[in-house]
């Protein structure tokens, strides 16, 4: 009965807006942003530790304003929390960057940047359950999903590869060796990050036709074959 009336008591106080509930969601907020930041940082992604705890802090600090101002003035409209929201969008939406062929990199952690912005704002409304829920669905989105995105990508008949050739003639010998191969070039382009490099640099996108490369190779099996022909000098998927 006593342990049941000091969780009572526990929760009430996490509930109302005082010193022992602004430190539980500073520290609740800080806490999963840097293990969602940690996750981040392993994978070498230019937004870490650092940035999640950031983007999080700021949006709980947003939302503990809000429900100070709301208490004091008994206004009903939450002004610092919708430019916090706004905020940590632009943020995010910075983070995305392109690359030398014009494509997109960085979305992943963009959005988890906003979410964990979110997040932020979650815990400094004392919506505990919410917080919980959100920090283990983005751990889980970020962790544990690229292994099955991986493999949904290794099922299919369309990938990229980076292509480095021992001499700019050799373009067209490689093209007919894999055409004979049953595998179809459905892009090419001369990386312009290695145009005064003096190396024959390729973004190279193929598509697999051949029923048997279908059946039972992997791109990596694949790579692998192509890695063997006399004019490549190096050769890796695109990720």
């Amino acid at each position: 009965m006593q342990s049941y009336t000091f969780f009572s008591y526990f929760l009430e106080m996490a509930q109302q807006l005082n010193i022992f509930s602004v430190v539980l969601r500073v520290c609740l907020s800080v806490v999963l942003a840097a293990i969602i930041g940690c996750e981040r940082s392993s994978k070498r992604h230019s937004a870490g530790l650092r940035t999640f705890i950031l983007v999080s802090l700021a949006g709980t600090m947003a939302m503990l304003l809000d429900q100070y101002w709301l208490e004091q003035t008994g206004s009903s409209f939450p002004v610092i929390t919708a430019a916090a929201v706004i905020g940590g969008a632009m943020v995010s939406g910075n983070s995305i960057l392109f690359s030398s062929r014009s494509q997109i990199k960085g979305l992943t952690t963009s959005a988890a940047l906003w979410g964990c912005g979110l997040l932020g704002v979650a815990a400094g409304a004392g919506c505990y359950a919410l917080t919980f829920a959100a920090f283990l669905a983005l751990l889980i989105c970020l962790s544990l999903f690229p292994a099955f995105e991986k493999y949904l990508k290794d099922q299919s008949n369309h990938f990229e590869i980076h292509l480095e050739l021992k001499h700019r003639g050799d373009l067209q010998n490689f093209i007919a060796t894999i055409r004979n191969l049953g595998i179809q070039v459905a892009d090419i382009e001369s990386n312009p990050a290695y145009l005064h490099s003096g190396l024959s640099v390729y973004t190279v996108s193929l598509t697999v036709n051949s029923p048997e490369l279908k059946q039972y190779k992997k791109h990596s099996e694949i790579i692998d074959a192509l890695r063997s022909v006399d004019c490549v000098s190096h050769i890796e998927e695109l990720l």
